[in-house]
């Protein structure tokens, strides 16, 4: 008898560890730690990705570009999750959940969409490491997964760091929508076609 509530213990403790196991890791599905945004030009066509991926504090961007002009070039995580050509003004402005001034030199500055300048080289590519630490993939008022979405926007032009609203940075080149939804820009880029 004892022998039988032995095993009976047993496999209730296994099957509450197992249940507690579940639903853990149940707990832990929602916001990724990391995913690939496609970067696209106003033609459609891919220039690549910028892989975003959770900080100890913030977030990381790794930039894999090409197709763009040579020289510094603005780049900035918009409001709006939405990259429709030619000239990207759907994705809105600088995400700017805290309502700050525009620019890394602003002494009120800066929004938590601004990052550093973007430097392509000669052959047309770029490859870089930013850090935005004002933002984050998981759940908040800083979180890039918002209602309407978020987008990576890349600029012709370099960033000052301190003109309002966005640094004197030019028209909008490239444009990313940064999205749980896999289909993405892609799918409004087919669509035009």
């Amino acid at each position: 008898m004892d022998k039988l509530r032995f095993w009976r213990s047993m496999v209730m403790k296994k099957g509450l560890i197992l249940i507690l196991l579940l639903f853990l890791a149940g707990c832990t599905e929602g916001n990724p730690k990391k995913l690939d945004v496609n970067m696209y030009n106003p033609a459609g066509d891919s220039l690549g990705t910028v892989t975003v991926s959770e900080q100890a504090k913030g977030i990381k961007l790794e930039v894999n570009v090409s197709g763009l002009t040579p020289g510094e070039h603005a780049i900035h995580i918009h409001e709006k999750g939405k990259c429709e050509a030619p000239d990207f003004k759907s994705a809105g402005n600088h995400f700017n959940p805290e309502k700050k001034e525009h620019g890394l030199l602003h002494p009120k500055g800066a929004h938590a969409g601004d990052l550093p300048n973007l430097i392509v080289e000669s052959d047309g590519k770029a490859k870089a490491e930013l850090v935005a630490p004002q933002l984050t993939l998981k759940s908040g008022k800083t979180s890039l997964f918002t209602k309407e979405g978020t987008s990576i926007v890349i600029h012709e032009a370099k960033d000052d760091g301190m003109t309002q609203p966005s640094g004197d940075s030019g028209n909008r080149i490239a444009c990313g929508e940064i999205s749980l939804n896999k289909k993405g820009q892609k799918k409004a880029q087919d669509e035009k076609q």
